[in-house]
């Protein structure tokens, strides 16, 4: 029996235990548990009609030490499961009549304080020393995540020589892209809910392969943690509408940041050399300070 049907017999199998007010908390869920998973106690309360209290107490009832423990629970059975209008929805009722600039800048701080604090720092490291030796490093992120491979990919490329970012529209493109993956390469895939599938079948190709896999997503239950070696774990608001990256872009930079350190006497001959080239074909616009009267025309 899955996560999910273990927690809904749960459910069905307790109904006549519960009290009148825990059984409107029990039907809420088993019919929108989409939306119940990302309400706090008190608003499921309050659209169920019922006191926060006995909110807590329904989930006690259920074997979890607190709310928050169910909720989470509820989180992980539909991670993969909200669509895009679901989502939208979620949206809509969490910000409600809140500002949405605050509301969206405040989660987006959350992201990342939860990212701090639950970060494996040892694994990070370790991904840092597998990446030092790799022969080769295959970046790979699609859809939403594409946007972070190539942010990856373009630091990446400052600081090693031996970088290949795939870019595809096809299965078939992708697998072509990255066909000769040995034991000496390493292989970084990004993906966040809802997870690429494409993604995961190349992580799963490199893994067969004997390569080294780094998988940057949000849990160590995503399917790309299922190939990988190491994980990088960075928090993503998989109940909004628009995907949240800032916190694993915040990743990303800091394993920029580290990796470039490590490799700063080159770094820093690549960028005298870049200034030059920039500098002789005019790649950035430069402003120079006129005169007041040349600043007025």
């Amino acid at each position: 029996m899955d996560k999910k049907q273990d927690l809904i017999s749960r459910i069905y199998s307790s109904m006549k235990e519960f009290s009148k007010g825990q059984k409107l908390i029990a039907r809420y869920i088993l019919n929108h548990y989409d939306k119940a998973a990302f309400m706090t106690a008190a608003r499921l309360g309050s659209v169920v009609g019922v006191s926060e209290s006995t909110v807590v107490r329904f989930a006690m009832e259920l074997g979890y030490d607190g709310y928050p423990k169910l909720q989470r629970a509820l989180q992980e059975l539909i991670r993969t499961k909200l669509t895009a209008v679901q989502r939208m929805e979620i949206t809509s009722d969490r910000i409600g009549d809140q500002d949405i600039l605050t509301a969206v800048l405040q989660s987006d701080m959350d992201k990342i304080r939860q990212t701090l604090e639950e970060i494996d720092k040892e694994s990070f490291q370790q991904i840092v020393e597998i990446i030092l030796k790799a022969r080769k490093i295959y970046i790979l992120g699609f859809r939403s995540s594409a946007a972070l491979a190539s942010f990856l990919g373009f630091y990446f490329n400052l600081i090693f020589d031996n970088v290949r970012l795939v870019h595809t529209t096809s299965a078939s493109e992708m697998f072509e892209q990255i066909l000769r993956v040995s034991p000496e390469d390493v292989v970084i895939g990004i993906s966040f809910p809802r997870y690429s599938r494409r993604t995961i079948k190349a992580l799963q190709y490199a893994k067969d392969q004997g390569s080294k896999v780094i998988a940057i997503t949000d849990t160590y239950i995503s399917p790309l943690a299922e190939y990988a070696d190491h994980t990088i774990i960075a928090r993503s608001d998989m109940a909004s509408f628009v995907d949240s990256l800032v916190a694993p872009l915040s990743v990303i930079n800091a394993l920029i940041v580290t990796l470039a350190m490590r490799k700063k006497e080159e770094v820093y001959s690549t960028f005298e050399k870049l200034e030059h080239i920039w500098d002789e074909y005019q790649v950035y616009e430069k402003y120079s300070h006129g005169s007041e009267d040349e600043l007025k025309v």
